[in-house]
């Protein structure tokens, strides 16, 4: 048990893995010190009033806390000096409300980020100990949590763009019809760079007007195949070559989507070897999941771990509307 709170910073040099997590961070109360150095690497910050300098550590005699029910409770608690309210590192957070030990909660944040293929919340319900509904909610807070913020930026460079169909087997080879229970999904990445994909109504050249407009610069080259609804809303960036597959044509020089395309195959397959079916409606959830894995492939797991622990902050999400 910590008698004093952690430096505001990880161990420097320690890669956050499942060794580590498990030697260094097995204990509770060094599980609430971790996470506190890791979203709060400069020091605590009230989320009530945003003070981040008078506050002070409410620390126990014993080292922890007994509810009324005379259990054992680690949550390390903080009191604001300004407006004199308690907080701890879960308030504010996806993890708000929470009484799953936070030990538990950091090795789900690390499996998730650390596998290529996701992991299904029947996973997390075996390796953790927690029920399966308690581990369906935990791992769509975690990609809530993974999910870009508000955008104020528009994507700049090569952007690759391509739609894909995700569900069921269609009646036809080809786009499917509008009676179809595929749900469209429309990708752009870019080079060397991030992949941001969303979910649609419909693949029509007014829909993918918008969804360019939204995310890419007008100065960027964009690439795209020869589907005609590409055609206007091309014509708004600086560039826009196309390759014709349906001539055998995948690369020409410089032009191909083959990076994007290379997406939707890692995609696919996760979903159906990992989660094998995925509502429409929670699509969006899964899509962010993956966009984070791959934005973030330069870095290590560690980093990619921290970072998602980063932007829990200033995100909530309830048992009632997963979906929102």
């Amino acid at each position: 048990i910590l008698d004093k709170p952690m430096p505001w910073r990880y161990v420097v040099g320690m890669e956050l893995n499942l060794a580590t997590l498990a030697k260094h961070f097995s204990d509770e109360a060094k599980a609430w010190a971790l996470l506190e150095s890791i979203r709060w690497p400069s020091g605590p910050i009230c989320p009530h009033c945003a003070n981040a300098e008078k506050h002070y550590f409410l620390e126990p005699q014993s080292g922890y806390r007994e509810t009324s029910t005379g259990k054992r409770t680690y949550r390390r608690v903080w009191k604001c000096a300004v407006c004199r309210k308690q907080f701890s590192v879960l308030v504010g957070s996806v993890f708000h409300g929470s009484k799953i030990p936070v030990s538990k909660w950091l090795l789900a944040v690390h499996m998730m980020c650390a596998g290529k293929n996701g992991v299904s919340a029947n996973e997390l319900h075996r390796q953790l100990g927690v029920t399966y509904k308690t581990a369906w909610f935990m791992a769509h807070r975690i990609r809530y949590a993974m999910s870009r913020g508000p955008l104020n930026d528009r994507m700049t460079g090569t952007i690759e763009a391509d739609e894909t169909y995700i569900g069921g087997k269609g009646k036809r080879r080809g786009r499917p019809s509008k009676d179809s229970h595929k749900t469209p999904v429309v990708s752009l990445l870019q080079r060397d760079g991030e992949v941001r994909s969303t979910v649609v109504a419909n693949v029509t050249g007014a829909t993918l007007a918008s969804v360019l407009k939204e995310h890419i610069d007008p100065a960027a080259l964009l690439m795209t195949d020869e589907y005609a609804a590409y055609k206007q809303p091309g014509q708004g960036f600086a560039e826009h070559a196309t390759v014709n597959h349906s001539q055998g044509e995948y690369a020409r020089g410089k032009v191909t989507t083959n990076r994007v395309e290379g997406y939707f195959s890692q995609l696919k397959r996760s979903i159906d070897g990992t989660h094998h079916r995925v509502s429409r409606e929670h699509l969006h959830r899964y899509l962010g999941e993956f966009d984070y894995r791959y934005s973030t492939r330069k870095t290590t797991d560690g980093e990619r771990t921290a970072r998602a622990i980063r932007q829990t902050a200033g995100r909530r999400l309830t048992y009632a509307q997963p979906g929102q």
